[in-house]
């Protein structure tokens, strides 16, 4: 059965590469003969990506492009790609070929076997020791913490079937973390390892803030642990607490206490403190996430489309 085939490439500062990817692209499509369409979202890229997509349109008639107003960050670009997917199949891969399309036929492969997911596990990364030391902690904190079953070492390269997307597309979340969401959905999934390659060129548009905000969204969007730990920060408080307090009465009882002890006072305010702090910066990411979702605001604002 020929089905449609979806790509789904968020674009951000890839001016000067993006027809590489696009070459790469078009060559799987003529050999896997594939019924193509390739969403290009650029995600307010500082430099003239949108330009480079209005002329890759023209040259492949299969291309959307679409231009969102600003840079709302890549999990909103991807969010905004699957809107405007078609396809009775859908990948979502990267702008710099780190994920090549040439590995998509053994992924669509297993959509035809009757999986609706297949995603890419990393079994080998092109970044720095520091880089890859920082990914593998947190997915496998993500994993230690969250309520629903997010594979290790897995990205947004994956593929789908529209009934997938669809499905993922119901969760209207204003900060979306999509590799949980696609976990979160259900439905038949299989990872297949794959070593990922370096970029082709230029740096990752992955900023330490923008790391850090999607591992925001993994860890409060499926992990109430945040939470427990307010608890158990409170529990410790109190056992200190009672502690401090039965030490005081004995020596109260046996005359030994000082009128000096503020070191001691010091260091007691400071820690409760402390404890108050940490419990309130926890709660006021929870009040701001809910926040932002009774705002109601539309996740994204498209600026121009092509092709859609």
């Amino acid at each position: 059965m020929n089905r449609k085939i979806t790509l789904v490439i968020p674009v951000y500062r890839s001016a000067k590469f993006l027809h590489k990817t696009i070459k790469a692209v078009d060559d799987q499509r003529k050999e896997s003969n594939w019924d193509l369409e390739v969403i290009l979202v650029e995600d307010g890229s500082p430099d003239n990506s949108f330009e480079i997509v209005e002329k890759l349109s023209k040259e492949y008639s299969y291309i959307k492009g679409i231009k969102l107003s600003r840079n709302f960050g890549h999990q909103i670009a991807v969010k905004t790609g699957l809107h405007y997917a078609t396809g009775d199949y859908i990948a979502i891969i990267d702008d710099d070929l780190q994920d090549p399309p040439s590995l998509l036929p053994r992924f669509f492969s297993q959509l035809d076997m009757g999986y609706e997911v297949a995603y890419g596990v990393r079994k080998k990364r092109k970044e720095g020791k520091i880089k890859k030391l920082a990914y593998n902690s947190f997915y496998r904190l993500l994993d230690s913490i969250s309520e629903t079953k997010i594979p290790l070492d897995s990205g947004d390269f994956c593929v789908m079937t529209k009934n997938v997307k669809d499905k993922m597309l119901t969760l209207n979340e204003q900060n979306p973390y999509l590799r949980g969401i696609r976990a979160w959905v259900g439905f038949k999934q299989i990872g297949l390892e794959y070593e990922r390659s370096g970029r082709i060129e230029g740096e990752s548009g992955y900023s330490l803030k923008k790391l850090i905000k999607i591992a925001k969204d993994g860890i409060f969007s499926f992990s109430s642990l945040p939470l427990q730990i307010i608890s158990l920060l409170g529990n410790f408080g109190l056992f200190i607490s009672v502690v401090f307090t039965l030490f005081t009465v004995i020596r109260y009882f046996s005359d030994e206490i000082e009128v000096a002890g503020y070191t001691t006072i010091i260091i007691m305010m400071l820690f409760f403190n402390s404890i108050l702090l940490i419990s309130l910066g926890i709660i006021g990411e929870y009040i701001y996430r809910i926040y932002n979702e009774v705002r109601n605001r539309p996740y994204t604002i498209i600026e121009k489309t092509i092709n859609t």
